[in-house]
């Protein structure tokens, strides 16, 4: 069995700093990507940055600059440190794992329960 166990999430006025961390348990052999996407009020899921297993970056275009995605593999945690956030940074923050195994399972994507992240202006 495998889970995803989000934290760091909160309420920050705009131009503060938020941690995100997403630590994957279970019995783990691999993980292709790991990521995080965020859903605001009445809008589609969208990727904000996702890393891969060697390390390579992708965030989205608005975020660029400002958020920086890491990951540990020995921990199968990924983190999402967050600056000079903006109003439009507020929504909640879903974790995936994009192709993750370990013993007696394998998921294409796993996805993590959501943490809220509210920028005030």
């Amino acid at each position: 069995q495998v889970h995803l166990v989000e934290s760091g999430g909160g309420l920050v006025q705009a131009g503060g700093s938020l941690r995100l961390s997403c630590a994957a348990s279970g019995s783990i052999f691999s993980i292709d990507a790991m990521g995080w996407y965020r859903q605001a009020p009445g809008k589609q899921r969208e990727l904000v940055a996702d890393i891969t297993s060697f390390g390579r970056a992708n965030y989205a275009d608005s975020v660029k600059g400002r958020f920086t995605i890491s990951r540990d593999n020995a921990k199968s945690t990924v983190y999402l440190e967050m600056n000079s956030l903006k109003s439009e940074d507020t929504g909640v923050y879903y974790c995936n794992c994009h192709r993750i195994a370990g013993r007696g399972f394998a998921f294409n994507d796993l996805w993590g329960q959501g943490t809220q992240v509210t920028v005030s202006s």
